[in-house]
């Protein structure tokens, strides 16, 4: 397969036909931050924090779904993107109600980290203070709608990997909500295989387990990877 080179951030890098700028970035060390994408699951572009700059693009595109190809003069961090980034981790708190030092994930946050590594200590916007529920009807997990910021990795991974497409999206813009089986409580949900894979990939603390206290509850997400990989192996004919 032949090479593509590109120009990262002023430096020569070399690609392969088919990867994403954002591969192609973190293969070679540059850091995008993004909060929507996880390795092991299909690109959604939904955060947008991984902007970057594409020389001769009218506007910044997204790294995650933005394919790599010969001759692409890329900026991956400059101040305007920096400005996009806080914003839109700013809005992300104004939205919803993140109220870290009571959140199971207090220290475990993806959200609270990328605030931090953004510089983000104040929001200038209003906050909506919505009044959204929680459904403790599940017998092993719970689901906290102010904790939220809909980047659809529960709805993901429980189509694409589980196959039981449990969750789903209801309403639109500020009124989406992630939804079990049509909008009914998840504790009522037939389709749910009680398999903690949308647990374990929840950035914040909208999806957790029962009994986790404040900063318990700690995540681990690399196991998505491994269980592709086993799958692909069998596939192949490999047998354990």
């Amino acid at each position: 397969m032949a090479a593509i080179t590109l120009t990262v951030d002023g430096a020569l890098l070399t690609a392969r036909q088919g990867q994403t700028l954002l591969e192609v970035a973190r293969e070679h060390g540059v850091d995008i931050p993004t909060l929507c994408h996880l390795d092991g699951l299909e690109p959604l572009g939904g955060c947008r924090l991984c902007l970057v700059e594409v020389q001769g693009a009218s506007r910044p595109v997204p790294a995650c779904l933005t394919g790599a190809r010969e001759g692409l003069v890329v900026t991956t961090a400059s101040a305007t993107l920096a400005e996009y980034r806080r914003m839109i981790v700013e809005l992300l708190l104004a939205e919803r109600t993140h109220t870290c030092a009571v959140c199971v994930q207090n220290n475990n946050c993806e959200l609270q980290s990328m605030a931090a590594r953004l510089g983000v200590d104040h929001v200038r916007f209003d906050y909506l203070h919505q009044r959204l529920g929680m459904d403790a009807s599940r017998e092993r997990f719970a689901q906290d709608h102010n904790r939220c910021i809909l980047c659809l990795r529960c709805v993901r991974v429980c189509d694409a990997v589980e196959g039981a497409h449990t969750w789903d999206v209801c309403g639109r813009g500020v009124n989406s909500r992630i939804v079990a089986d049509l909008d009914r409580p998840w504790g009522e949900s037939t389709s749910c295989t009680d398999c903690g894979k949308c647990v374990q990939l929840c950035p914040t603390g909208a999806l957790f387990k029962k009994g986790a206290t404040v900063g318990e509850m700690v995540k681990e997400r690399a196991f998505l990877l491994r269980i592709l990989e086993r799958r692909r192996r069998v596939a192949q004919g490999w047998r354990p």
